[in-house]
């Protein structure tokens, strides 16, 4: 009962630590007879690795995957997959001095508890190092997708508030998300978001960021009533990302305040085909996908590695003060996007397939 294993059908296993020779994942489900290569993936690892900005993590990783498996003459074989990615760049001196000490907001107390030993190297299996793995699976998904939905499918995620700063959701500009480091859709809120964090991080401190997703081309049917909901699935797969302490599916939490006629997405017919007025239930009704666009949102708590002293207690339960050194995200929320679009392809392949062998 270890859960390292996502999935039903479209599965995927993650395996190694933040300061380990490598981390890497065993895809299984996969249909065969789909082209697929290192680089199809490797487009997808290089969004989410970090160094690539002022506003990212400094260690120099190049994540590129390595397929071990599943793969024949470039084309899937409905064996597993198996990935690798080394790490190239971990300092885990600069853990020594902090490595008998609970870093707040981390998992190093829970983990010691639960297991009686950690890996206080990065955070070892808690690190968010551990992503990369998901993103090499989430490649795989979207790339079966768009060979069984065809070009119509798309997933896209954006950094709509980066910590007190929000932006314009109507600018929502898909091209601008690939151009700037913060993922921003809107590009007028650029420039003050680049003052915003690295304000932060030159405090030593940290903020927390909400990315939104949106899937366009989903057929309706995708879904189970009861215990299979897609949303409650997607909830799930987005709430084990690292960090995340919150999702939202269409209006989410906010349906709260709406009333009734508010919340309704209405229906009309136009030329025998349904359209709905608006989208508050994120393209999913009942558990099951609508045909609409699909919307989530997750929030991204700061970043709980800071310069700033904080209390803390010692593996001795003696109390104590802890500053986290090193290479950090002032905001991890960033480097979130790309995670969240893997997850949400993973789940949507998932319940593509179980829907096929239910209703074929």
């Amino acid at each position: 009962m270890s859960f390292n294993t996502f999935g039903k059908i479209f599965r995927f296993t993650t395996w190694g630590e933040s300061h380990g020779p490598a981390i890497g994942c065993v895809v299984d489900g996969c249909p065969p007879n789909i082209a697929l290569s290192e680089k199809n993936i490797q487009i997808d690892m290089d969004r989410r690795r970090p160094g690539k900005s002022k506003f990212t993590s400094q260690r120099k990783e190049s994540d590129k995957v390595e397929i071990l498996s599943g793969v024949f003459q470039g084309k899937t074989t409905g064996t597993p997959i198996s990935m690798i990615i080394y790490n190239k760049d971990a300092r885990s001196r600069d853990y020594e001095t902090i490595k008998n000490k609970f870093r707040p907001g981390h998992a190093d107390y829970t983990y010691l508890l639960k297991y009686g030993t950690r890996d206080y190297r990065g955070g070892g299996r808690q690190s968010a190092r551990e992503t990369a793995s998901r993103v090499a699976a989430g490649a795989i998904a979207r790339i079966v997708l768009n060979k069984l939905i065809g070009k119509k499918f798309k997933i896209v995620g954006g950094v709509i508030q980066l910590g007190l700063l929000g932006c314009n959701k109507n600018n929502w500009n898909e091209k601008e998300i690939r151009k700037n480091p913060f993922f921003c859709p809107d590009k007028k809120s650029i420039k003050l978001w680049e003052k915003y964090l690295l304000a932060i991080r030159k405090a030593g401190s940290s903020c927390g960021a909400i990315i939104e997703l949106r899937a366009s081309g989903i057929p309706a049917g995708l879904g189970a009533p009861i215990y299979s909901k897609l949303d409650s699935d997607l909830a799930s797969a987005l709430m084990s990302i690292n960090a995340v302490k919150g999702v939202n599916v269409g209006a989410g939490m906010s349906a709260a305040y709406l009333s009734g006629e508010e919340n309704s997405d209405e229906i009309r017919s136009n030329k025998g085909k349904a359209k709905f007025k608006s989208n508050n239930a994120g393209g999913i009704l009942g558990g099951i996908s609508s045909g609409q666009e699909i919307i989530a949102s997750f929030a991204v708590k700061p970043t709980s590695s800071i310069l700033t002293n904080r209390d803390t207690i010692n593996r001795k339960g003696k109390n104590t003060k802890i500053s986290v050194k090193g290479r950090h995200d002032p905001c991890v929320g960033i480097r979130a996007v790309p995670i969240g679009e893997a997850m949400m392809s993973c789940v949507l392949l998932d319940h593509y397939l179980l829907n096929r062998a239910q209703c074929g």
